[in-house]
């Protein structure tokens, strides 16, 4: 076999030139968020909480539909209980990550700390509430159950509309 001459040898390779990085300072940051405030307002999410709460109320009336004409039948019950156990472990997830902004020691680890431990509590708490329900609560229906607990949950992706 012929040793043969590398055809990338004769290339001279363009050295990348260095990105000019801009650094801005605070004044200059404060300014271009109120200059784009309008277009990108800070969502409350405790607005997200009181959406849930209107579709769970929603979801109970259209439930009641289906059950007796007098009293609060099963079907509106099972729809409360869809959305109280989404609602609440929201609720507890959002009072955590408040206490831990209103702390005196807040940095970004401690920060990462209250989102982590505030995400744990909120899967705890949905699995003793699903848990809960399905051994203490007789007669309890699971679709209203589970089809007001999916629509209070996806109350999140509304934020992007109402945005």
């Amino acid at each position: 076999m012929i040793p043969q001459k590398n055809h990338f040898s004769d290339i001279e390779w363009d050295e990348p030139e260095e990105e000019v990085i801009r650094v801005y300072s605070k004044e200059e940051i404060v300014a271009l968020q109120q200059s784009n405030a309008t277009k990108y307002r800070a969502l409350s999410p405790w607005k997200i909480i009181l959406a849930q709460v209107l579709i769970t109320a929603i979801s109970m009336v259209v439930w009641s539909i289906f059950g007796e004409l007098v009293g609060v039948s099963h079907y509106t019950q099972s729809a409360f209980l869809g959305g109280l156990i989404s609602v609440l472990p929201t609720t507890l997830f959002l009072t955590r990550l408040e206490l831990a902004k209103k702390s005196q020691r807040l940095n970004p680890g401690r920060f990462l700390v209250a989102l982590v431990s505030g995400e744990f509590i909120k899967i705890a708490v949905t699995l003793m509430l699903f848990i809960g329900v399905a051994y203490y609560i007789p007669g309890v229906l699971w679709p209203p159950l589970l089809v007001t607990y999916l629509l209070a949950l996806k109350c999140v992706w509304l934020a992007w509309i109402w945005r």
